[in-house]
């Protein structure tokens, strides 16, 4: 007869996000003891972390810091992806620790990319062990897959749920001077719904207007467009591209009758930077 309740299947699971079969069997080789069971889980887990290098993280969550500066003189935010398996990790609380773990070590580093996060020191370990002994905990893999830091006299944070059962999925960072604090979070939001590409269209790479322009001139020519009017069609049709993916030139989302940089403009401010990211996006 099992030594073990089905509660305690359930809370050994909502402990490590093991799978119910995987649970059973631990919890029956260690004879109903919890602790023993949750060791041969993470054992298991670090013997299989070979399997799960050819896995895909697409789900996770997004986590993100605003502080000073240290000169005092502005705020400087930075917004971390992690990534997990599946939904059920990512909603479990030992993986949510180890994110919050990581975007405490990204706020007081100076890493400027997910692998030099993952060399900065924890505890006497690189945060990369960290996570490997989370994954091993979990039975999944796990991923600190981007991170970016804005900052500027200002920075607004947005962390947006797109399921009311996980943690935010879309985070959003946007730097702005003090002039456009006051509609910072309006931005954000928009960023976050309409997730602009650019800043400027001066910021489009040179090569990716060319190819818009190709494109625009080939669909033009095969829509049998006349030749003398194809100039303005194809401007147009750029022109249509930066509105797309252009934030300042985006119609914002709370007035589509003005464009973002027009109400930045009529706040007298600017938006220096912004950083989006959506889980496996």
């Amino acid at each position: 007869m099992a030594n073990y309740s089905l509660a305690d299947i359930k809370a050994l699971r909502e402990k490590t996000g093991a799978g119910m079969l995987d649970v059973k069997k631990a919890l029956e080789e260690a004879e109903g003891d919890a602790d023993k069971a949750l060791e041969i889980i993470r054992v298991k887990g670090l013997k299989g972390v070979g399997k799960r290098e050819g896995r895909s993280a697409s789900d996770g969550l997004v986590v993100a810091h605003v502080g000073p500066t240290a000169d005092g003189e502005g705020q400087t935010g930075v917004l971390v992806e992690v990534n997990s398996e599946t939904d059920f990790v990512a909603k479990n609380a030992s993986f949510i620790a180890l994110a919050e773990k990581v975007i405490a070590t990204a706020a007081t580093s100076a890493a400027r990319d997910a692998d030099a996060l993952l060399a900065e020191d924890v505890d006497g370990a690189s945060l990369q062990s960290v996570v490997d002994e989370t994954a091993a905990t979990l039975g999944e893999k796990v991923v600190v897959r981007r991170l970016g830091r804005v900052a500027g006299e200002h920075v607004e944070v947005y962390l947006h749920k797109v399921s009311k059962d996980l943690p935010p999925q879309v985070g959003v960072l946007v730097a702005t001077d003090t002039a456009a604090a006051g509609v910072a979070r309006d931005v954000a939001t928009h960023i976050a719904a309409y997730s602009p590409t650019f800043l400027t269209r001066e910021e489009v790479p040179a090569e990716t207007v060319a190819s818009e322009r190709h494109i625009a001139e080939e669909t033009a020519r095969n829509e049998g467009k006349p030749e003398a009017a194809l100039p303005k069609i194809i401007e147009g049709r750029l022109n249509g591209f930066f509105k797309e993916n252009v934030l300042l030139e985006q119609a914002f989302a709370k007035d589509p009758k003005k464009t973002v940089g027009q109400v930045l403009t009529e706040a007298g401010g600017t938006v220096t930077a912004f950083v989006r990211f959506r889980v496996g996006a």
